[in-house]
């Protein structure tokens, strides 16, 4: 018996995880069963819920009764928690996944352009794609071997729940085998069309929805919070209990709580979302700019700087808040940084895709072979895509190998472009390389379709870019702006002026742990409405948000305090 077991075995009720429950730890694919899990959860949080309570004994009597009063709160989120967790993952990986769905519809629906075949169609979306989306279309398929049957229509009825409109697509898909050829084309151009419109319609839908709950994380997760501290004194005179665990409590602990809850339900409640290439520390671009080691050194020598800079410009919380946010920011963003150079490196190709795959398809209509169209398209390609078609051509000519080995083979040219969307659409031109001619159509729809996808999304995530861009600037300058200059009136009005009083020196300090929070959550929650959850991603945009954060803060403390 594992861990989990051996905590459920701890709780003495019967547990019922409800069908949704359920539901999520099958799609999640985890090993516990569900009753199992939810009641080592429960147990969990009774146990760490104790562990607080003994700790809060150990604080002066008059603070003993908040102590447990944290302690129970803790408690109760961490089996609130136990309930609402692998349910909220579950939702993460769904909306990752379907926003693969308009690429494999348009896989499906270009492969039965060249044979009009949906079980061909089918199989051929699954293999070449990379998503969880791509997966269980193939256990469907083969699943439906022996039938004859496509798997089509069951795969839709497993996701329809989730997005309708990707059943209405590939119902389509399967038609198109069986009209005449003059009228496949249509067909197969409106199952695209059906499932971007879906896109289209659930992402606006989503951008009106969180407009509301996003503009009160704002308002209530630091716009208020950082307003507060200039009345901290004030309040303290007034007789309430203003202590250095009191507010710590609120701004270090209860505030960033809600709004790690506000973000956890902004993303259960996405529709879809597009996830970036995964790129790993293997790729050359990356392992071979900086290690690890070089990362944490650097991070070193960041922390010892912004310490010996913070000495001169602020109390004693000021050195080791500076040191903790370019300690660790400055190792995550440098360490991302070639990431983030590779993923823009991609979005560069798959912008020019459109005219390089017309360039092909045009060729390879007119009967010209795919190894000669492809080093034609070299010559009038430029960028990544120019620079992949020509990398190409040599291998081609260099190895004697066709498209296939050339682009997506082992060791093919892509390896440096690990886009799903690429390695999909050469696959699309290896198959041309097998069918000749009549491939060509297929490439020049292609072309088309894969425009169509680039403005379905981008027009989702300008969407939410105000949103998106509000969290980030929040975080990283706005809320450090605001707390900076609030903490330094409060420490004027404590009597200590810029040094920070005689009542209240520990301010600065912990609203600073404050602001490291939110520079860590909001750009967090920005990448994940934006983007989908990625960790490289994430670290880079955390890592900037951490230094630029503690530098802001510090730089309005010190301006406002010598203003004051």
């Amino acid at each position: 018996m594992g861990l989990t077991g051996r905590l459920a075995g701890l709780y003495p009720l019967e547990v019922d995880p409800g069908p949704e429950f359920r539901r999520a730890v099958r799609f999640l694919g985890v090993g516990p069963r569900p009753s199992e899990m939810l009641a080592a959860g429960y147990v969990l949080s009774g146990l760490v819920t104790l562990a607080l309570a003994g700790v809060s004994l150990l604080f002066p009597a008059g603070l003993r009764p908040a102590g447990l009063l944290a302690a129970l709160a803790c408690g109760l989120a961490g089996s609130a928690a136990a309930g609402w967790l692998p349910r909220l993952f579950a939702t993460a990986r769904r909306t990752r996944n379907l926003g693969a769905a308009p690429d494999l519809v348009a896989r499906a629906a270009l492969r039965m352009h060249v044979t009009p075949a949906p079980e061909r169609a089918a199989a051929f979306a699954a293999e070449t794609g990379e998503s969880g989306l791509a997966a269980s279309l193939e256990r469907h398929v083969r699943a439906a071997g022996p039938t004859g049957d496509a798997g089509l229509e069951s795969f839709a009825g497993e996701w329809e729940e989730w997005f309708p409109s990707l059943g209405r697509a590939l119902a389509l898909v399967e038609a198109a085998g069986s009209v005449p050829p003059d009228r496949r084309g249509d067909v197969l151009d409106r199952a695209l069309d059906a499932v971007l419109e879906g896109v289209r319609t659930r992402t606006q839908e989503y951008a009106r929805r969180i407009t509301g709950p996003a503009t009160a994380l704002y308002a209530f997760g630091v716009l208020l919070p950082t307003a507060l501290v200039a009345l901290l004194p004030a309040a303290r005179t007034a007789g309430l209990a203003v202590t250095p665990l009191s507010v710590a409590v609120v701004y270090d602990l209860a505030v960033p709580l809600v709004v790690v809850a506000a973000g956890a339900w902004l993303l259960a409640h996405r529709p879809v979302a597009f996830p970036p290439p995964r790129v790993t520390p293997a790729h050359p671009a990356v392992e071979n700019a900086i290690s690890r080691r070089t990362a944490l050194l650097f991070g070193g020598g960041a922390a010892v700087l912004g310490w010996l800079t913070a000495a001169r410009v602020a109390p004693g919380w000021g050195p080791p808040l500076v040191a903790v946010g370019w300690g660790v920011g400055g190792p995550l963003w440098l360490y991302f940084r070639p990431v983030r150079g590779v993923h823009e490196r991609i979005r560069a190709a798959e912008r020019e895709l459109p005219d390089a795959l017309a360039l092909l398809g045009r060729r390879v209509a007119a009967g010209e072979s795919i190894e000669r169209a492809v080093e034609a398209a070299s010559e009038d390609v430029g960028g990544p895509v120019g620079e992949t078609l020509a990398d190409g051509a040599r291998r081609q000519r260099r190895l004697q190998v066709g498209v296939e080995g050339a682009f997506l083979g082992q060791r093919g040219v892509l390896g440096h472009l690990p886009s799903q969307r690429l390695r999909a659409s050469f696959s699309m031109v290896a198959l041309a390389g097998r069918e000749g001619r009549p491939a060509g159509r297929a490439l020049l729809s292609l072309s088309e379709h894969v425009g169509q996808l680039q403005r379905v999304e981008a027009d989702a995530r300008a969407e939410l870019d105000s949103v998106c861009n509000t969290l980030r600037s929040t975080g990283t300058t706005f809320g450090p702006l605001v707390a900076g200059a609030t903490v330094a009136l409060a420490a004027g009005m404590t009597g200590g002026g810029f040094i920070g009083g005689s009542g209240m020196p520990w301010l600065g300090g912990v609203v600073g742990v404050y602001v490291i929070l939110l520079a860590a959550l909001l750009p967090a929650l920005a990448v994940g409405l934006e983007r989908g959850f990625d960790p490289s991603l994430v670290g880079h945009a955390v890592g900037r948000a951490l230094c630029v954060a503690v530098a802001v803060y510090l730089a309005s403390y010190a301006f406002v305090g010598g203003l004051a």
